[in-house]
């Protein structure tokens, strides 16, 4: 889409929206790679001359003097960097005001809310988000857009706040794989195409989180599965090694200690500032012991190590992203139950809809590869998701898969 028409759906929607906390009006492209293409930046995420706030208004006035790491290199590469999106509070679990721009009142996920809100909704084509817990792949399934986990470092991080170093990634939305995957070829420096995986294996993986999972999306996730067979793909089903089952609660407990670490200081510095959300998860970090933290970080290195084996008997895995369609009201971000494992251990994630209900929500799924098999993973997923285009189209109609909707 054109800056122009940008713009215009700003002026449309963001009033009900509310996916922007700043817009660069005099933003223009320049030539390269993504020459045209209009980029929203989480607002956790520095962009120079534009202000850093975290969600909070304690720093509402505090204006970054240079560009992050990752949007340095999306500006080389032509992108319009058009302006910052609305995060949860310092990236954790208190929302913003963004709205789910399928169904007033429906909560869009976060934390990276305006990213995915964004770009579903045709105000920008990528938008740059983080994921510590499941800040990209939930808002991606809520709002119904694309959102890419890359393996964890895949892309650098300078300028980037920091909330837990040992699981902070950051990703990106996109309503088109060709341009996700130019993306991802941008922020990584990693450009070689790769050709699909010839007869590729999908493991269909319930995951340990699949009892949360409602009625619906387990009917739907699995009536998906057998219409991917029935197209000639070949799948099977998955049990993880059993030390992942306790990998969520370990990979929550990093999240709360290290973020203690990175942002304890604001509860004497600004306690009566913070949300009560951000106050409890920094008091049960501070509170956590050096014992239970260590032996979460042997946990997630022992489940890193024991993943390999499992992609030499599949390509690749196909899970829930969440554990149904995005909740009524606003005052949460959702359950991130199906991707604290995959954050933990570092793979590559692409979320995407695979179902649209009547009343104009998705359901999400997300693809999982082998840690560094980003490339890889984009290659194969267009035998999964198609071509299409998830979000607004240029003609102003939401397009989806109706050839997938038909058979389920």
């Amino acid at each position: 889409m054109s800056l122009e028409s940008c713009l215009a759906r700003i002026d449309e929607r963001d009033a009900e929206i509310h996916a922007w906390t700043w817009v660069d009006r005099s933003a223009r492209s320049s030539a390269g790679l993504l020459e045209g293409v209009v980029v929203g930046v989480k607002d956790v995420i520095d962009v120079a001359a534009m202000p850093t706030a975290y969600g909070s208004a304690m720093y509402a006035d505090n204006v970054a003097k240079a560009d992050a790491a990752a949007v340095a290199r999306l500006r080389a590469a032509g992108a319009v960097i058009l302006g910052k999106t609305v995060t949860a509070e310092f990236a954790t679990y208190h929302p913003g005001p963004t709205v789910n721009p399928r169904k007033a009142g429906h909560t869009p996920g976060g934390s990276s809310s305006g990213s995915a809100a964004a770009v579903a909704d045709g105000q920008a084509d990528l938008a740059l988000g983080t994921q510590t817990a499941g800040s990209m792949i939930r808002p991606a399934s809520f709002c119904g857009t694309l959102g890419f986990k890359p393996s964890f470092g895949r892309y650098p991080l300078g300028g980037v706040l920091e909330t837990a170093p040992s699981l902070d990634t950051l990703g990106v939305f996109a309503r088109d794989l060709d341009l996700l995957v130019l993306a991802d070829g941008v922020l990584s420096a990693e450009h070689k195409p790769l050709p699909p995986t010839r007869d590729p294996v999908i493991g269909v993986c319930r995951s340990p989180a699949w009892r949360e999972a409602d009625g619906e999306m387990q009917a739907k996730f699995l009536a998906y599965a057998d219409r991917l067979a029935s197209m000639g793909l070949s799948l099977r089903d998955v049990d993880l090694p059993s030390p992942l089952e306790r990998l969520a609660d370990a990979q929550a407990l990093i999240h709360r200690r290290e973020a203690w670490v990175k942002l304890g200081h604001l509860l004497h510095a600004h306690r009566d500032a913070l949300s009560d959300e951000l106050r409890s998860m920094l008091e049960l970090g501070r509170a956590e012991t050096d014992s239970n933290y260590n032996a979460a970080l042997e946990l997630q290195a022992h489940c890193r190590s024991i993943l390999p084996p499992l992609f030499e008997e599949v390509s690749l895995l196909l899970v829930p992203a969440a554990p149904g369609a995005a909740p009524q009201g606003l005052s949460a971000t959702g359950n991130p139950a199906f991707q604290r494992i995959w954050t933990a251990l570092g793979t590559p994630c692409l979320g995407f809809p695979f179902w649209w209900r009547d009343d104009g929500l998705p359901l999400g799924a997300q693809i999982i590869g082998p840690v560094g098999g980003d490339r890889q993973l984009l290659a194969d997923a267009r035998a999964i998701i198609g071509d299409q285009p998830f979000g607004r189209s240029n003609g102003g109609e939401f397009r989806v898969p109706r050839e997938l909707k038909a058979t389920l």
